[in-house]
């Protein structure tokens, strides 16, 4: 597996608890493991509320809704007028910089 070299900044206590506890030639496996777990554990909840989401009766019926929506829109806006004038000229030149 490919590594890469970080750097952190800890809480002074959090730092002393972690230099007092795990011997400095663990300590880059205990933060992966650590990481690790906490990232997967982050993932669960999240996959967990997706679902309990989707098995709402009212986001059921709000995807149902998009759902009827055509991929094309319903008609082509060809008349629609040009709206450059709305926001103002067009510059004919770069903005100058010192």
């Amino acid at each position: 597996m490919a590594t890469r070299k970080m750097t952190f900044t800890l809480p002074e206590e959090l730092a002393a608890q972690f230099v007092r506890k795990v011997p400095p030639r663990e300590r880059s496996k205990y933060l992966a493991e650590a990481l690790g777990e906490k990232l997967s554990e982050r993932d669960r909840r999240l996959a967990k509320a997706c679902q309990a989401a989707n098995d709402d009766p009212e986001v059921q019926a709000i995807e149902k809704e998009f759902d009827a929506i055509g991929e094309e829109p319903a008609e082509a806006w060809t008349s629609a007028k040009a709206r450059r004038g709305v926001v103002g000229a067009a510059r004919s030149h770069a903005r100058r910089r010192n």
